[in-house]
């Protein structure tokens, strides 16, 4: 029954273009073409990468961080309470008025005593600086290095500055040593990442990373079992380009090197603009719907892969709006107030809001908005407040 499945499920007439087959993608008299089956490789890679992320962190970026300045906000224990910790495992880490004042009732607290454990013991899970430092650090380093060995394995191929060149004789296109490696990193890169989704900082946009990498890690493996190598590694590249700024930005946001945050933040918001809200319609999506097709018939794998890069395109959008509302606070206040594509968590983004709508003087701090409240809220927990 498996067999016939595989066997109903990889027609050629779903993958490749009419009058080509499976068969003729054969290696013969020297000619290696990529086959599904080498893709097999990614997994035990990407547990290696697993292993050095883990080494490098531990070795290299957590030392570097303490380092360049880097500490941890020491957390003060919240009061241990059996009752609201409990409710704060089992049913809702932010209960509504309603639920609030009866656990204030059963644990004899007033309603603002039990805000106060509720809020205090959402910021006790909150991740360290250090790891987020950590965690940006390996992007940043593996990002880097993509781009660098992409643009090394790419830059003498026509293709690269052609697109439409492409599908020249397409899919009789033999496999390159060099693209299969940088090929297999990318895919067992994005594998770590996917693994690792569950243990890494929670950001607002959590459910568009997942969608991301799952979008990201079909089209690897489409690309290369379908042969279109040529115009997946274009995409990789673009990518590549922008994402080590992202992360540097990160990590100097992370050490409040305010300046040196706010020129990458510049640089990056227009090299993402660029390549993914131009470069990648005008040229990656206009040659896989219409020079593809010249002297061809749609066919399914055709749909296939076009579909996974408006998926891809329409997350560009998304995480291109949130940089248009980091920019236009970037423009009023002169400095970036927050991680880039919402690196603050949830908790944090809304127990901010709380306190700015109810402003309290304390220990004769200056008024929410003051020089001195900016500056604590910059300190905090390594962030700025947001606005």
């Amino acid at each position: 029954m498996l067999s016939s499945l595989n066997e109903w499920l990889w027609q050629d007439k779903f993958w490749l273009p009419s009058n080509n087959s499976w068969a003729d993608l054969e290696d013969r008299d020297g000619v290696v073409y990529a086959h599904p089956g080498d893709l097999l490789m990614a997994l035990p890679l990407s547990l290696v990468l697993l292993a050095l992320r883990m080494a490098y962190e531990r070795f290299v970026a957590l030392p570097l961080s303490r380092r360049l300045g880097l500490r941890d906000q020491i957390q003060k224990p919240v009061t241990p309470n059996p009752t609201l910790e409990k409710y704060f495992l089992t049913q809702s880490r932010r209960p509504k008025e309603p639920q609030m004042t009866l656990l204030a009732t059963q644990c004899g607290f007033t309603l603002r005593q039990t805000q106060h454990w509720f809020r205090r013991r959402r910021n006790q899970d909150q991740p360290r600086l250090s790891k987020k430092f950590c965690e940006a650090s390996w992007r940043f380093l593996f990002y880097l290095c993509a781009f660098v060995g992409g643009l090394a394995v790419l830059y003498h191929e026509s293709w690269l500055w052609t697109p439409s060149m492409c599908w020249d004789n397409y899919p009789h296109q033999p496999l390159q040593p060099g693209l299969y490696w940088w090929y297999l990193l990318e895919l067992s890169f994005y594998m770590s990442l996917l693994m690792t989704l569950p243990f890494d900082t929670k950001r607002k946009d959590f459910r568009e990373q997942v969608a991301h990498h799952f979008v990201t890690i079909l089209l690897v493996t489409f690309s290369y079992s379908s042969n279109l190598l040529r115009i997946g590694s274009l995409v990789l590249l673009l990518h590549d380009c922008s994402d080590y700024l992202l992360e540097a930005c990160k990590m100097f946001n992370y050490l409040c090197w305010r300046r040196s945050c706010d020129i990458l933040f510049l640089l990056f918001s227009c090299v993402f603009f660029y390549t993914r809200l131009f470069l990648f319609p005008t040229k990656i999506l206009y040659t896989t719907y219409y020079d593809s097709m010249i002297g061809r018939e749609p066919f399914f794998g055709y749909y296939f892969f076009n579909g996974l890069l408006m998926l891809l395109q329409l997350l560009h959008v998304f995480w291109s709006c949130l940089i248009v509302r980091m920019l236009s606070k970037f423009v009023k206040k002169g400095q970036m107030e927050k991680d880039i594509r919402s690196d603050v968590e949830q908790s944090d983004l809304s127990e901010e809001e709380a306190t700015q709508q109810h402003p309290r003087l304390r220990n004769g701090a200056a008024p929410t908005g003051g020089p001195r409240s900016r500056a604590t809220g910059r300190l905090t927990n390594g962030h700025t407040a947001p606005m």
